[in-house]
């Protein structure tokens, strides 16, 4: 066993003004969770120092308590107990979906590889103290710690409403081109981004009402923004989905400021 690691930020003020970093890569990936544990990732990443690598061979763990996911998600502490104990039982199963390009010996381009990763390689719920901790599995070190370009940050404090797990991911796939204020996914992209079901990922309309609609709307409500989207399409068929956006200047909340240090994701 490698050295065991506990990362935090230099300074830890409240849940809300911590930053959630992450890579480009783990953006785009679809990340199998439900509405619960992406909350209690989310924490979690959020106490991560996404500036410094992790030494090779150490074991980076990480412990929320229910008392903090019960202050920042403004639920009462029952639910918080019950909450990171069904994350402890289900996260050690949950996969994170990457797409990697792949290419024939003749270099002629294939299918892609599907590559599916583990968020922790443990959880441990300690039930008499309310906490859990989050031993993180070693390939996803580096899609959250010593990232110096080709991340996405925002600051936790943007999601704590939040209600549907697409709007957070949605939140991410803006957020990864907020420079721009725009950005365009194929619909398959957008599909596994989403952890889009079969049958919604067969039918766009579904995507339209069960996807993207309820991300939109609690992003705007929620979180200040102002979004406009469209389908592209190839003839009849739909092959991408373009977002416009910027944060509403009337209704932005008091955190949209600078990633930590000035680091600007690219």
């Amino acid at each position: 066993m490698g050295e065991l690691t506990k990362h935090s930020p230099p300074e830890v003020h409240e849940a809300g003004s911590r930053w959630v970093t992450m890579s480009n890569a783990l953006t785009r990936a679809g990340h199998g969770l439900t509405l619960s544990e992406k909350r209690l990732m989310a924490i979690a990443i959020s106490k991560l120092d996404s500036r410094t690598p992790v030494r090779p061979g150490a074991n980076l763990s990480t412990r929320v308590s229910a008392a903090e996911y019960s202050e920042a998600y403004d639920v009462d502490i029952n639910t918080a107990y019950e909450q990171l104990k069904d994350a402890g039982k289900h996260l050690y199963n949950r996969s994170i979906t990457f797409y990697e390009p792949a290419f024939s010996r003749g270099g002629k381009p294939i299918k892609p590889t599907q590559i599916n990763m583990r968020w922790v390689g443990q959880a441990d719920y300690q039930e008499g103290q309310g906490w859990i901790e989050l031993h993180w599995w070693h390939a996803v070190l580096r899609h959250l710690v010593g990232l110096s370009k080709q991340f996405t940050s925002y600051q936790l404090q943007q999601s704590l409403a939040f209600r549907s797990i697409h709007s957070y991911k949605l939140l991410e796939l803006l957020q990864r081109f907020k420079g721009t204020g725009w950005a365009e996914y194929t619909i398959e992209d957008f599909a596994v981004s989403m952890d889009a079901t079969e049958k919604q990922k067969a039918d766009f309309a579904k995507i339209r009402t069960k996807i993207i609609e309820p991300a939109v709307k609690e992003l705007v409500e929620k979180d200040g923004w102002l979004i406009q989207w469209t389908p592209v399409k190839a003839g009849r068929k739909v092959k991408g989905v373009r977002f416009t956006f910027m944060r509403n200047p009337q209704q932005r909340l008091d955190l949209d400021g600078t990633a930590p240090e000035g680091r600007t994701p690219d």
